[in-house]
């Protein structure tokens, strides 16, 4: 028996993925009976990095534009179906669950080809084009926002799928230790800044101005700005009069989050999930109006656990988070709203239906 992942493109759609992939190993299904289809993107390392199958197919997305290279997308669809359904028939795959992109809707295809029942996970408060198109003949589909449930067939809101350690998160008992790790020693407001892990450079400027502005003794700032920004943030740091500790990437997210009292970033899915399943007050700047990324910062806006500025605006986010700091029980109440609002055993959820609809075929 094989569970079948569709995960390609961005970690949006590939972290996700691989924490239900996890979530299925805790509970018994050996690594061996999971496999990762996508292409030749960052899946293509990350997947066989975190121990699992990785079987490459060619992808090619569809043009927004009037271009020829659409007309050979349905080419490429069916050998897409072709090569994964053989490779699901070969493995005997049970269950397949598709996280958006490309790859899904060929990995759907193969799926019904070969029996197995189809599920969704759109990360999105805005649903992807081909997360609605499979989502019509999916057995369940789960979402990450609330705002997602009218827009596919069958949805059920869970959250996003995060790693286990999001689910045992413990601000009180990780403090000290994440402070520690970043070399933070005194007792202030701790400010975080994320951008991605490529970092946001509009966030790492604004940052800068308002670490070379703030008094000493206000707060601290801990930064990550993406390996490409380090060495530029690093030598503007060197040079503050504030405890500001730049770092280039940080694997344990956990640790960025128990040491953070508000944190500045993006309003990535995950990121948004990861602020709510923390309880994490946050400024967020989405990237472009109208966008999914405003669209995810929506909800938890109305419920009052973040603060969102538009990027035209991004000079107000140095009085916004001015104000955050020195206002502690609306951080408080924040942070509450935020933990509400979080869902950090949506990957749980989700591999439990998976193991549910396997066993019955």
């Amino acid at each position: 028996m094989t569970y079948a992942f569709a995960a390609a493109g961005t970690g949006g759609h590939v972290f996700p993925a691989l924490a239900v992939a996890d979530a299925l190993v805790a509970d018994g299904v050996p690594r061996e009976e999971i496999v990762f289809f996508g292409g030749d993107r960052m899946e293509a390392k990350t997947v066989p990095a975190a121990g699992y199958d990785f079987v490459p197919v060619e992808l090619r997305g569809l043009k927004r534009s009037m271009t020829l290279q659409n007309f050979g997308i349905p080419r490429v669809v069916r050998k897409a179906r072709s090569d994964m359904a053989a490779e699901m028939k070969r493995r005997r795959t049970k269950a397949c669950i598709v996280f958006g992109g490309y790859v899904s809707v060929p990995a759907a295809m193969a799926a019904r080809k070969v029996g197995a029942s189809v599920f969704v996970q759109e990360q999105n408060a805005k649903a992807g084009l081909a997360n609605r198109f499979v989502a019509r003949r999916a057995e369940r589909v789960f979402v990450g926002f609330a705002a997602a449930r009218n827009q596919l067939k069958h949805a059920e809101f869970t959250g996003n799928p995060l790693r286990a350690v999001f689910s045992r998160f413990d601000r009180e008992a990780m403090s000290e230790e994440a402070r520690a790790r970043y070399g933070i020693v005194s007792g202030l407001p701790v400010l975080g800044v994320l951008g991605g892990s490529l970092g946001a450079k509009v966030l790492n400027d604004v940052t800068s101005a308002l670490a070379m502005a703030i008094d000493p003794g206000h707060l601290a700032i801990v930064h990550l700005t993406g390996r490409p920004h380090f060495d530029e943030i690093d030598k503007l740091a060197k040079q503050s009069a504030i405890d500001w500790q730049p770092i280039a990437f940080e694997d344990r997210m956990e640790m960025f989050y128990a040491a953070s009292d508000l944190v500045l970033s993006r309003a990535g899915a995950m990121t948004i999930n990861e602020l709510a399943a923390t309880g994490t007050p946050a400024v967020v700047v989405p990237l472009g109006l109208g966008t999914n990324q405003a669209a995810n910062a929506m909800e938890l806006e109305t419920a009052g656990g973040l603060v969102q500025v538009s990027q035209a605006q991004i000079d107000q986010v140095p009085i916004v988070i001015d104000q955050l700091i020195v206002d502690r029980a609306r951080r408080a109440a924040m942070s509450q709203a935020m933990a509400s609002h979080g869902r950090p055993a949506a990957a749980r959820v989700i591999a439990d239906a998976l193991k549910e609809a396997a066993d019955g075929r």
